[in-house]
């Protein structure tokens, strides 16, 4: 088991900050978060708070964070991996084969949004 640093766990609470104002219905991705965030080499790190997310409160809406391509690709990091699709769906996002439908008129870009 690695240990994080402070810095990490920092760099997590502001990943989870970003996540809990994305609107319902609406998605952003792991880079958006990044770039936000001031790096956006550091998507891969808003992937892993995104599997840490699960049992926080508030909750956390990672159901909401997909890849740049609008692929469903931290599926796998919810139990059951479908949850993801539904949650997405109950929103009024349309997925098929992991892919969000219409998948432009649903970004969220918190670097436009959150001014």
């Amino acid at each position: 088991m690695s240990v994080k640093r402070a810095s990490d766990y920092t760099f997590f609470e502001n990943v989870f900050d970003v996540v809990r104002q994305i609107p319902r219905g609406r998605v952003t991705s792991y880079g958006m978060i990044a770039s936000y965030l001031g790096s956006k080499q550091t998507s891969r790190m808003v992937g892993w708070a995104m599997n840490r997310a699960h049992d926080l409160h508030p909750p956390v809406p990672a159901h909401r964070v997909v890849n740049r391509n609008g692929l469903l690709t931290g599926k796998h990091h919810f139990s059951p991996p479908e949850s993801m699709q539904l949650s997405l769906e109950e929103e009024g996002v349309n997925v098929i084969d992991d892919q969000i439908i219409d998948f432009k008129n649903h970004i969220w870009n918190p670097c436009e949004e959150l001014l």
